[in-house]
């Protein structure tokens, strides 16, 4: 018998997350891939599976802690954990590209200590022809994992961080700050050592890398181990899976660069969950909740209307004509282009070939290459009635069925507080329960405070550090019973009835839903299929984009990896290295950030300083009533270089574009408040935090510093 400490694996982008559910106790008996704890960022909620079979010793997390990669879950009595470990490492690192092949055949030879030195060069890095060493992120002497980067580099246009494509010991650094360097440049030396000899001295880490490798080994990456036997239907160039849009951009694009094309989508209708379920419906309930909204407080003004009659029926079939006009023009889009669209369900059946459950029957598509863009799904919270329709999640909250008297929305992040929105216009009493203590948590504080504090007017209630145990379906309602977070919450609310119940607790990849593992790509504990800069996955012809690659799931994520997928199957040297990916909450008032946000500089020590610009001292913002909003900068304090923004305010949303530009042009304070804006305008908001940083505003008063 050995002890295993297991760990949290590759969360991807993710920095933290919160602990808010243990599945198991001390002295239960676990299987591989059994759950055991439930994680939350604000984006979703996701269960950490164990990577080994055995007996639970000692539990070291607790509801509420925060952990990140590499935090210790729990200690595993594991019987046979040695024995096991190697053969898991193994296939792994059959599967893996270039380096791995050393490092599989040294295995029988590494409890002799079986030694071997590797190159690690700068890999393709676009159009870009030479690059700046800006930052040595290890030094000699350093243990490294597969993909930990190791140095970084910048150009003119953007900074990027090269990784390691092997696990090893740094023997020798052949760069140092200030070189310049280009594709094919040495950068360090690496020592590595045989897996087998590796696996005990990190059985935890490497555990939720390698738990796929078993399903992936038998598929091997290269086209020549396709083991598919049977006919192929239809052949293309470039196969697509998934139709939102991630995947119409990557089919659109692969087209127009000359691929024969074939796009699959398991829903009749283009677009994904975006344009059908998602992003766009909600955009327009929300329109209609801000006009309606906006008539109640033109009161104000003094200007009195009645109040509004809600034909639900109408209002439904407008959403549905918005959704009708953009799928009509997707699929008018692809016939001009001359993508195949089959309709259906699409797993693979081996590296090169993909089996779809159409109307007509099976269809089997040969492919050379294919960007899978499976996107994700709604997460659920276990144990709740979801067999009543009265317990919604995000798609049946669009579907605008009815309008209750009483909600309660689970969920304090993005999604839930934009229907929390929606329902609190319509008429509903909404009551938001959040786990966190604070509500959108991956905000700054003070960004969120002026959504909070109107919501707080607005809504029946609001419960943070709170969550939902228990949730029963009664004849008069939904019954739902509160518990606080951890012993600092706040006394937990009695149980409350309620007509309708929305989860909004995240989403979760598709990666385990499309039989990846028949092609050799791994997915890992998570359901993400790992991604290169180039969104090239282990398998060299597979790409993977969007929410299935890593957070952030947002769709101008995904289509912006979509293009640089097609581009690479088309010869093109690019990769995506967007230095910032925005956020929008579309709530009233929008909340939107870019960059850092305070607090993640401040809990990476980064150095960094900030303008606040009120709105109350905007002409326009107060000739709106709306002088609820602020727009903050950060910038370097050296380089005086933009590195994050957040605004909240009407339209803050439109307003963020400014600063995302900026910060990817690496400009700076006087950059923008050197730049003429149109008065009176919300966008001039960006332009007074620059003056203020550099102190020359003159639309407010600002004491010099003694």
């Amino acid at each position: 018998m050995s002890m295993v400490e297991v760990k949290v694996p590759d969360i991807g982008d993710v920095k933290e997350v919160e602990v808010i559910e243990l599945l198991v106790k001390v002295g239960d008996t676990v299987k591989v891939d059994q759950s055991l704890i439930t994680v939350e960022s604000d984006k979703a909620s996701m269960e950490i599976p164990s990577s080994q079979a055995g007996i639970i010793k000692e539990i070291k997390v607790k509801v509420g802690d925060k952990v990140s990669e590499g935090s210790l879950v729990l200690v595993l009595e594991a019987a046979g954990a040695a024995a096991s470990a190697a053969p898991a490492a193994a296939p792994a690192q059959a599967a893996a590209p270039a380096a791995a092949a050393p490092a599989a055949a040294a295995a029988p030879a590494a409890a002799t200590g079986a030694v071997s030195t590797i190159e690690i060069k700068v890999p393709d890095i676009g159009d870009v022809k030479e690059v700046d060493v800006i930052e040595l992120m290890v030094k000699v002497g350093d243990s490294v994992k597969v993909d930990q980067s190791l140095i970084t580099v910048e150009s003119d246009k953007a900074s990027m961080e090269i990784p390691s494509s092997q696990a090893g010991t740094i023997k020798e650094i052949k760069v140092k700050v200030g070189d310049k360097v280009s594709e094919g440049s040495l950068i360090v030396l690496l020592e590595t050592v045989g897996a087998a000899g590796a696996a005990p001295a990190a059985p935890a880490a490497a555990a939720p890398a390698t738990a796929p490798a078993p399903a992936a080994a038998p598929a091997v990456a290269a086209p020549a181990a396709v083991s598919f036997a049977g006919k192929v239907d239809i052949e293309c160039d470039t196969m697509v899976l998934g139709a939102g849009p991630g995947g119409y951009t990557a089919a659109f694009r692969a087209a127009d660069l000359g691929q024969s094309v074939v796009m699959i989508e398991r829903y009749p209708s283009l677009g994904g969950v975006c344009l059908n379920v998602g992003c766009i419906p909600s955009k327009a309930l929300l329109h209609a909740a801000k006009v309606i909204t906006e008539a109640e407080e033109m009161a104000h003004f003094g200007v009195k209307m009645s109040a509004p009659e809600i034909d639900i029926d109408a209002l439904r079939g407008w959403k549905e004509s918005v959704i009708k006009k953009l799928t009509g023009g997707l699929s008018g889009l692809s016939k001009a282009r001359k993508v195949q669209v089959l309709t259906g369900k699409g797993e693979f059946s081996s590296a090169n070939t993909i089996t779809v459950a159409t109307a007509d029957g099976p269809k089997v598509v040969g492919f050379k290459n294919a960007i899978i863009a499976a996107g994700s799904s709604v997460a659920r919270i276990p144990g709740f009635p979801y067999d009543d329709p009265r317990l919604i999640d995000s798609t049946g909250a669009l579907e605008l069925r009815q309008i209750p008297k009483k909600l309660l929305v689970i969920g304090g992040g993005i999604i839930g507080l934009e229907m929390a929105c929606v329902y609190d216009a319509l008429g509903s009493k909404v009551t938001v329960v959040e786990f966190a203590d604070g509500l959108i948590p991956a905000a700054d504080r003070d960004v969120v405070k002026p959504l909070q504090k109107r919501i707080e007017k607005r809504y029946e209630a609001i419960y943070l550090k709170t969550k939902v145990t228990k949730l029963e379906a009664l004849k008069e309602g939904l019954r739902a019973t509160f518990e606080g977070a951890d012993s600092s919450s706040p006394a937990a609310p009695e149980p409350q009835l309620y007509d309708m119940v929305l989860v909004a607790v995240g989403r979760r990849p598709n990666g385990k839903e499309i039989a990846a593992e028949k092609a050799g790509v791994i997915v890992n504990d998570r359901g993400f299929i790992p991604a290169d800069k180039q969104q090239r996955t282990n398998v060299s012809h597979i790409f993977a984009i969007g929410d299935i690659c890593g957070d952030p799931m947002l769709a101008h994520k995904a289509t912006n990896e979509a293009k640089v997928a097609a581009e690479v199957i088309a010869g093109h040297k690019v990769e995506f290295d967007a230095m910032t990916i925005p956020s929008v909450a579309y709530t009233d008032p929008e909340i939107a950030w870019m960059g850092l946000t305070e607090t993640e500089a401040k809990a990476k020590g980064i150095p960094f300083e900030k303008a606040n610009f009120p709105w109350a001292a905007s002409g326009r913002a107060l000739a709106m009533g709306r002088d609820d909003g602020m727009t903050k900068l950060l910038w370097d304090p050296t380089t005086k270089r933009i590195i994050g923004a957040g605004i909240v305010g009407v339209n803050a949303g439109e307003l963020l574009a400014e600063t995302v530009l900026a910060m990817e042009m690496g400009a700076d304070l006087e950059d923008l408040a050197l730049t003429i804006h149109a008065h009176p305008t919300l966008s001039e908001t960006p332009m007074f935090a620059a003056e203020m940083g550099l102190g020359t505003i003159t639309d407010l008063f600002i004491p010099k510093k003694k």
